[in-house]
């Protein structure tokens, strides 16, 4: 059985502000309107659909895996536009990145508190 992830909904206060800030910061095109959703498409034919609510918003992890010369790029602009970033999920190594699985990753929020990860190698790869 082959099973891809399609797409996933992001619930947000802004979503025009959200998708911009996912966009700027990945180096991905524009989001695009689909029904009541801003959608950002990853280049792997899945999308983040941001979704506009009022209503409380669970707060999720999303990890996007990108190559080494692209996670320098990433990592410049993480650094010009958010506070703070982490190493670690538990955001206990403030301003560092990791090493897991022999490669780097960072973790940062997104406008509403979503924590987001990039990453170069995935953690399992190697097990």
């Amino acid at each position: 059985m082959n099973v891809q992830l399609n797409h996933t909904i992001v619930w947000c206060r802004d979503q025009a502000k959200s998708s911009r800030f996912l966009t700027q910061i990945l180096g991905l095109p524009p989001a695009r309107r689909f029904m009541h959703f801003l959608v950002v498409e990853l280049s792997n034919d899945a999308s983040i659909d941001y979704y506009e609510t009022t209503d409380p918003i669970a707060l999720q992890h999303l990890a996007f895996k990108v190559s080494e010369a692209d996670f320098d790029l990433v990592l410049a602009r993480l650094r010009e536009r958010v506070p703070q970033i982490w190493a670690d999920p538990a955001r206990t190594q403030p301003g560092q990145i990791n090493h897991f699985g022999g490669g780097r990753g960072v973790y940062f929020e997104d406008p509403d508190g979503h924590l987001f990860e990039v990453l170069t190698r995935s953690y399992l790869a190697g097990a």
